[in-house]
């Protein structure tokens, strides 16, 4: 199943590939996802190959305005529908002063989840444009306000490209981001990673945070991270940019029956002291 999403640069696909017992959330920057892409086949054999190892994925920079993309995704997909959508919106900011917050507005999916030990859950996915990264990432917290304002949702996930480092998002500018100066919000992709795919690059980009005590104690330990296919799957740098030059950010679910009702925090993944290869 997918759900298309405004603009079209975004997409959700809800695969369910596994049928395993932890339910895995990725968010990947396919960069131009188009016609070109769509025509290049081992960039295509990456990219299905990415997409298979999720049950949920976001993808981003969709560039399919004769929606070709996602029926090419869905042939070369199947599997066992896990989660159901219960309920969506657009979210619109309408504050005084501020109506062009987001270059992207959020399109905002609630899922329930019955297999899983976090029973419902919202996300809220962003692609920032760079240059307003700061701003667009605080203002995820109007986001979550509206949300808990309409439905009676307690968990969440905010994930997508927020361009939230190097230049874009500097250190001193961290104090002005309530998404990160409210420790209710956890972070699962820290600063020091790196979801870049040039060597001569080390941002952290793509991020995951979550918001709600159930679901931050039903997330699997040590499943949150970046998932480096150009190592993975023995690329070169060249083969890897053709794919993209993001890699993708993940974490997994616990089923209801693995769940434990552990109190242990889930803490970011540190970056590898080793150099990339």
């Amino acid at each position: 199943m997918s759900l298309g999403m405004s603009p079209a640069s975004l997409l959700l696909l809800l695969l369910c590939l596994h049928g395993a017992l932890a339910l895995k959330l990725c968010s990947f920057n396919v960069r131009s996802f188009g016609y070109s892409k769509r025509e290049n086949r081992q960039a295509m054999d990456v990219i299905v190959k990415i997409i298979k190892r999720c049950d949920i994925i976001l993808l981003m920079e969709i560039k399919d305005s004769n929606n070709m993309i996602c029926p090419t995704l869905m042939e070369k997909l199947n599997g066992e529908k896990l989660v159901t959508v219960k309920k969506n919106y657009l979210y619109h900011d309408y504050e005084a002063g501020d109506a062009d917050a987001f270059s992207r507005e959020p399109y905002v999916v609630w899922f329930q989840s019955p297999f899983t030990a976090v029973k419902d859950f919202v996300i809220v996915p962003l692609h920032t444009s760079p240059e307003a990264s700061v701003k667009e990432i605080d203002e995820l917290v109007d986001v979550y306000m509206d949300v808990k304002r309409r439905w009676n949702a307690e968990n969440f996930i905010f994930m997508g490209d927020f361009n939230a480092g190097c230049s874009y998002v500097p250190k001193k500018a961290w104090k002005n981001i309530r998404l990160r100066t409210d420790p209710r919000f956890v972070w699962l992709i820290g600063d020091e990673e790196d979801t870049t795919v040039k060597k001569s690059t080390s941002c952290a980009y793509d991020r995951i945070v979550l918001r709600g005590q159930d679901i931050i104690r039903s997330v699997v330990p040590d499943s949150n991270g970046v998932f480096d296919f150009r190592k993975a799957y023995k690329l070169t740098e060249e083969e890897a940019l053709d794919v993209s030059d993001h890699f993708p950010v993940e974490f997994k679910l616990q089923s209801s029956t693995a769940f434990t009702n552990s109190k242990k925090s889930v803490q970011p993944r540190k970056k590898a002291k080793a150099k990339r290869s």
